[in-house]
């Protein structure tokens, strides 16, 4: 896979080694769709016949994050998720359901317009960014979840 001797040449630049298994690691990941946790890569290489440890899959991953290859994500279940960088869509937005944790990939050129705009009137030369949007998708909603405040609230209300 081509995007896997992207990262054996930066593992090269950076003087590490290349071995087979920061190559599976990276191979399962630049394989998948999607938004990966540790757990799912542990199974994906499980499946094609890998056995690699956890804390070799972590110091992968923190490679390839380093690398400028993979993005890491913490949409608050309690553990990160990995996509990498070099599909489709490379510049795109997330809405994050709360109650099943889908995932729901979308683009925004208005974004990407107040991105250039906010850039441009501090002067400021941007490299990356990130907008996330937290709520109920669709399926949830029509299930009749609901989602509680559960922020504060003002003590001048209370008086």
């Amino acid at each position: 896979m081509p995007f896997v001797h992207l990262f054996e040449r930066y593992l090269r630049e950076q003087g590490l080694p290349v071995t087979q298994q920061r190559a599976a690691v990276a191979d399962a990941v630049f394989s998948a769709v999607g938004h990966l946790s540790v757990d799912d890569i542990e199974q994906r290489l499980r499946d094609s016949g890998e056995r690699i440890g956890k804390a070799t899959i972590y110091r992968t991953l923190d490679l390839l994050v380093k690398s400028g290859l993979v993005d890491e994500h913490d949409f608050g279940e309690g553990f990160k998720r990995y996509e990498h960088l070099l599909h489709r869509q490379p510049v795109h937005q997330h809405l994050i359901c709360l109650e099943c944790g889908k995932v729901t990939e979308f683009r925004s050129d208005a974004l990407q317009a107040i991105q250039n705009d906010v850039a441009t009137a501090y002067a400021f030369t941007p490299t990356r960014h990130r907008f996330e949007i937290y709520g109920l998708c669709a399926d949830c909603r029509d299930a009749g979840v609901t989602i509680r405040y559960q922020g504060l609230t003002c003590p001048i209300e209370k008086l």
